[in-house]
């Protein structure tokens, strides 16, 4: 349940003193949108912003550091007591032709005229310090309380303003629980075109920060019913209807949606659990020995076109490599007979860093299949602890943490620089993940010599 009021101690003392100032200075000061909105739930604010009729020359003249970040557009950022605030101008706002920004901004002197611009209701709420006072001419908190977004008036227009909106309005039903009012719903799709022009960058900083929501599948599944998934990545549609095996209760979409809100709230793992079934509608055959459907390589395929789709999106280098990565391993098939040198080439091939998000996804993975899993859950706690004491007993696991290195075999074959030093040290390496113990620099050495005859053959 919404709060339906503010406490004046859930304001920051620095902020309280900025909008005191403005009002020293004949000018009124509200404090506006998200952070009102998080207040009201209990939420906690991470960004301040306030709303003046105070122009920006104004606001620049009555503090000493402040930095113009968007003053065409009325804003600029005062940095008080070290803490950045964003200051906006109160205004109206022209036509939005390129579907991102207003052509042509005007200066007002109403709040509820400021507000009227805003997205949605939730977010065009306005508090006054000085008198405790909330200003809310769109029902915003009454939607708060009833758990319902919709947009502030017109939603064609609304979305046809904004492209990012209708992401937006995705995200919010779920980082925000709540749910969205038809008429709000039903105008996403003919916003579409206007949303094919927001940049993949924004796009994909909308993506990320669903992810941080208790249940990210809600932003999904509104991203699936309005057509929205339809521009950004198509593929994951492929999912819907597409059956999986009969031990499998829910079609690869259900089982994608159900993984991700079953991992951990981390955006990199919950990327990687959003994209790991990528690529199974397109790897699905029906087995002539089981009657049944099979999905050979789809964490290859997957892992391609996940990595394909990430680079489009301009996701950090090591943010994509990791998401790939854990697609490429997630079918972890471990069994209690493993002996500890497959531990220990799983834990080669997998790479020690990536064990634990690999096995936490595989945890979501198995608890989102609809069947009991209890066997392969304590599979995975076991392989868990077994690849921590491996880890703990500095088990060898790349041609790094071998006694020798690629001078050694140079040295030791009289041979330069090239291919065949890599080679070697990957067969030492081979024999020491089944003999830990050959992992000494007297006994690698003798084995260059012996396994190195072919080398110095060849030169």
């Amino acid at each position: 349940m919404a709060r339906t009021s503010i406490p004046r101690d859930a304001i920051p003392q620095p902020l309280e003193e900025l909008c005191e100032r403005l009002r020293q200075r004949g000018h009124r000061a509200w404090i506006v949108g998200g952070c009102v909105r998080d207040l009201l739930l209990d939420r906690e604010v991470t960004d301040w912003d306030v709303a003046s009729d105070a122009r920006p020359e104004q606001v620049m003249a009555a503090f000493r550091r402040v930095i113009p970040t968007g003053i065409a557009h009325g804003t600029v950022t005062v940095l008080h007591r070290g803490v950045p605030y964003e200051v906006t101008t109160l205004r109206g706002e022209g036509a939005y032709t390129d579907g991102r920004r207003p052509d042509s901004v005007s200066f007002v002197n109403d709040i509820e005229e400021d507000l009227a611009r805003r997205d949605f209701t939730v977010n065009a709420i306005a508090f006054e310090p000085e008198t405790a006072a909330l200003i809310d001419p769109f029902g915003g908190m009454d939607d708060l309380s009833a758990g319902l977004l919709r947009t502030v008036g017109d939603p064609a227009a609304r979305f046809g303003e904004d492209g990012l909106r209708v992401l937006r309005a995705a995200r919010f039903v779920a980082t925000l629980e709540l749910g969205l009012v038809p008429e709000t719903e039903a105008a996403i799709a003919g916003a579409l075109d206007t949303f094919r022009k927001v940049s993949r960058e924004r796009v994909r900083d909308e993506w990320v920060k669903a992810m941080a929501a208790r249940e990210p599948s809600r932003a999904f599944e509104v991203m699936r019913r309005t057509g929205i998934l339809t521009v950004t990545c198509p593929e994951l549609l492929d999912q819907v209807g597409c059956a999986q095996n009969r031990f499998q209760a829910y079609d690869v979409w259900e089982h994608t949606m159900r993984t991700l809100d079953a991992t951990r709230p981390d955006s990199v793992l919950r990327m990687a659990a959003l994209l790991h079934d990528i690529g199974k509608p397109r790897t699905r055959q029906l087995s002539d020995k089981t009657d049944d459907w099979t999905f050979y390589h789809h964490e290859r395929l997957g892992a391609d076109m996940a990595d394909r789709w990430l680079r489009q999106y301009r996701f950090a280098n090591a943010d994509r490599e990791l998401v790939v990565h854990l697609i490429r391993h997630h079918l972890v098939c471990y069994a209690p007979e493993w002996t500890d040198a497959a531990v220990r080439r799983f834990l080669s091939r997998v790479g020690a860093t990536a064990v634990e998000p690999l096995l936490e996804l595989a945890r979501a993975d198995a608890v989102a299949k609809g069947h009991p899993v209890d066997e392969e859950l304590a599979g995975l706690f076991e392989l868990r602890d077994r690849v921590e004491s491996l880890v703990a007993a500095g088990a060898a696991l790349g041609t790094g943490d071998l006694a020798v290195d690629g001078h050694d075999v140079m040295e030791r074959l009289g041979i330069g620089p090239g291919r065949a030093i890599g080679e070697l040290l990957g067969k030492l390496l081979e024999r020491v993940l089944d003999e830990p113990e050959l992992n000494d620099r007297e006994r690698l050495l003798a084995l260059i010599d012996e396994m190195g005859q072919e080398y110095r053959a060849d030169t």
